[in-house]
């Protein structure tokens, strides 16, 4: 029977929402200040007001679901889009709601300040401990910086201690507990979104696998588990910790591509099957196409090598040279090259070798794999040639060129087999869009190509375009973009047909797989301009803080946000990785001459402290040292959490195990608290470059430049 009255106890850990409090405080605040776009805000925001708009881009600083959170942030705050993110410094208006547009990632900061408190204690150090970490996170003037704007560093490092988090919830349960893989299945989907928010994700996710697969195979060998609760648990953390993470990456990209369906400024980096399922652009001229080419169709080449910029098969009414420069001759036919704008030159006919005609017939006879075809060019009708004379910028290739017959005994060499090479089957059918065929030159096996180089004056500057015989790289062809089938046999008729497509009502649509495929290949390989910017720093200037950002500038006063973060704080950080490696270097070489000066549970909790925080270090500083790129401050803000992870935990190791003198253990304590309040004094004085107010006077900012490297700026009144 139900007993009366009902009781709830619950336990509350009053530090916990505290130091939860205090993070919101420091990182909600005055968000809305300053009104007006800061540092990354400029880069990030035109990606938001194009979520706004739903139209398509490409940013190949990572995947989607970070520029998606922002975009959430604006979309709850009603922001519509019309917004030129052209300057930094540049002021919101009134219909902008900039508390909202910076709300998730100050959110997110914020919550990363007890999630470092509750990974302490999963680390299994005591709650002074966990107390210690979260307050040097909370004082953290960078972290707070890179919070309060609408920038994703926040975002990444809340999922990435999430992640970590749950699995050592995970890790630390009663096996007998099943409600524990609620925690690992929390941490799969949190390491999908660290990755999705940005590629550094990756790194903590790899240290995460390895961490994981430590503890699985210790738990393989261990003989007290059944055969069956192995083979369970083994599944369990495979599909969590790997089959997850992946299906939450495809599913952001899902999401992606499905607000982002109408065509935008970077439809050019795409195939033309992925610009065809767009709403507008391409998909407006090519809509009602005939699918299938036909002898006497009327189409236009693009190519498909992976260049920054598209191009189109093209002519003119101009010829090569009779002589290059270095001496050389050439055929002096016409100019045959790829341009890389919508031209009327851009139009070929697809002729039969064994008709006159250029129309398409009744019904049309469709061109399919393997067959023998010519291409005339639809304004100057020539035709598409090439023989064995060198390519005008690349003389180990064949030139192509627009046959003209000079009366000279050079014969036409005209006839090009196609060669599908995304086909299904032998007998396929040359496609509009869908078809990448190699159009391979009879006479000599050499394949139409894009060479890469450009033509100098007499060739206006467009890209070369060569028959190579030793080509080997079969993915990179030609594709059908625009397609009209040809009613007009004469020149003058023709030439107006051109303007006048012909509307047949055929669905081009690719699967998603394939737009996912060609998305991904383009954010890795594309890259934008990566050139040097005036707060670029490189990796040896994080660890001692030689650099910072000035990210926003007052237009009339000295009133500034910078990236600086807390000198205290820094210093305390990099003292607790030295200490920890010169004390584990000790430690190991005292085992391996047979001292354990640790019983086997303490150094498990000392040797899982080191692969999380100086593993998470290592991961996360490394690789920059080998990137090629422009880099920044922030970049080292997900490794600098680890180290404040570190430091209260050796501390604590350092007075349970290491002293054994109460005045020592006190001596330590005091300068501990020394340490921490100096951290509070340092945060507090650099507040106002923290949060861009009080104004400062140009003496008082002079006092704040602690290094002569920092770029502080002020103007003298």
């Amino acid at each position: 029977m139900l007993q009366l009255p009902l009781v709830v106890t619950a336990q509350v850990d009053l530090v916990l929402v505290l130091v939860s409090l205090l993070g919101l405080w420091t990182r909600l605040s005055h968000l809305s200040y300053p009104n007006a776009v800061v540092f990354d805000e400029v880069y990030y925001g035109p990606f938001v007001s194009l979520y706004m708009k739903r139209v398509f881009f490409i940013d190949d600083s990572g995947p989607p679901l970070g520029h998606m959170i922002l975009a959430l942030g604006a979309y709850l705050g009603g922001f519509d889009g019309n917004f030129v993110w052209n300057r930094i410094g540049a002021e919101y208006p009134c219909s902008v709601n900039v508390w909202s547009l910076r709300l998730l990632p100050a959110l997110c900061g914020a919550l990363c300040v007890p999630l470092a408190y509750l990974l302490t204690l999963e680390l299994k150090f005591s709650h002074l401990s966990a107390l210690g970490a979260a307050l040097l996170l909370l004082l953290e003037n960078s972290l707070i910086v890179q919070s309060r704007f609408m920038l994703l560093e926040s975002v990444l490092i809340f999922f990435v201690l999430l992640a970590f988090f749950s699995y050592l919830r995970f890790h630390n349960a009663p096996s007998s507990s099943w409600l524990r893989y609620s925690w690992l299945l929390l941490c799969g989907a949190s390491c999908g979104a660290a990755i999705g928010v940005k590629y550094m994700g990756v790194f903590s996710y790899l240290l995460l696998l390895g961490v994981a697969s430590l503890h699985t195979w210790n738990m393989i060998g261990d003989r007290t588990v059944s055969h069956l609760s192995v083979c369970v648990q083994c599944v369990c953390r495979f599909v969590c910790l790997l089959v997850v993470p992946v299906l939450l990456y495809v599913f952001w990209f899902y999401v992606h591509l499905g607000i982002l369906n109408r065509s935008g400024p970077h439809d050019q980096f795409m195939s033309s099957a992925f610009q065809a399922g767009l709403q507008g652009g391409l998909s407006r001229i090519t809509q009602g196409q005939p699918l299938e080419v036909a002898f006497g169709s009327q189409v236009t080449l693009r190519s498909s090598t992976s260049q920054t910029i598209p191009c189109w098969l093209h002519s003119h009414k101009a010829n090569y040279p009779i002589r290059y420069e270095n001496g050389r001759g050439s055929s002096h036919q016409q100019q045959v090259t790829c341009y890389p704008f919508k031209d009327i030159n851009n139009w070929w006919i697809v002729k039969n070798p064994g008709r006159q005609e250029l129309v398409v017939g009744s019904p049309p006879q469709t061109v399919r794999h393997g067959d023998i075809i010519q291409l005339v060019h639809g304004m100057t009708s020539r035709y598409l040639n090439s023989h064995d004379v060198a390519a005008p910028m690349s003389p180990h290739h064949q030139e192509v060129s627009g046959y003209l017959d000079f009366n000279v005994s050079m014969a036409a060499q005209n006839l090009w087999r196609v060669d599908i090479t995304n086909r299904e089957a032998e007998s396929e059918v040359w496609k509009t869009i869908q078809s990448e065929v190699q159009l391979v030159h009879v006479n000599t096996s050499a394949v139409l190509k894009l060479s890469g180089m450009s033509l100098p004056d007499w060739g206006f500057h467009q890209l070369e375009v060569v028959a190579e015989k030793l080509f080997k790289a079969r993915s990179l062809g030609w594709t059908v973009e625009e397609h009209r089938y040809g009613t007009s046999q004469e020149q003058e008729e023709r030439e107006v047909e051109l303007h006048s497509p012909t509307h047949i009502d055929v669905d081009r649509k690719i699967s998603f797989w394939a737009k996912l495929l060609e998305l991904q290949w383009k954010m890795l390989t594309v890259k934008q301009d990566d050139s040097e910017h005036k707060y670029s720093s490189s990796p040896s200037e994080w660890i001692t803080m030689e650099t910072n950002i000035a990210y926003w500038l007052h237009s009339s006063s000295n009133a500034q946000i910078h990236l600086i973060g807390n000198p205290v704080s820094w210093g305390v950080a990099i003292l607790s990785l030295l200490a920890y490696q010169l004390l584990a270097a000790v430690y190991l070489l005292r085992r391996r001459r047979g001292f354990k000066d640790l019983p086997d549970g303490v150094w498990s909790q000392f040797v899982c402290l080191g692969c999380v925080c100086v593993g998470g270090w290592l991961v996360n500083f490394v690789p920059f040292l080998l990137m090629e790129k422009t880099l920044f401050l922030y970049h080292y803000l997900p490794a600098l959490c680890y180290l404040y992870l570190l430091g209260p935990a050796l501390l604590e190791h350092t007075h349970t195990h290491l002293l054994s003198s109460v005045t020592h253990r006190r001596a330590l304590v005091v300068c501990a608290s020394a340490v921490l309040f100096s951290a509070f004094l340092s945060y507090r004085t650099f507040c106002p470059l923290t949060y861009g107010s009080p104004e400062l006077s140009a003496n008082q900012l002079q006092r704040l430049k602690w290094k002569t490297t920092w770029d502080i700026l002020y103007r003298r009144r």
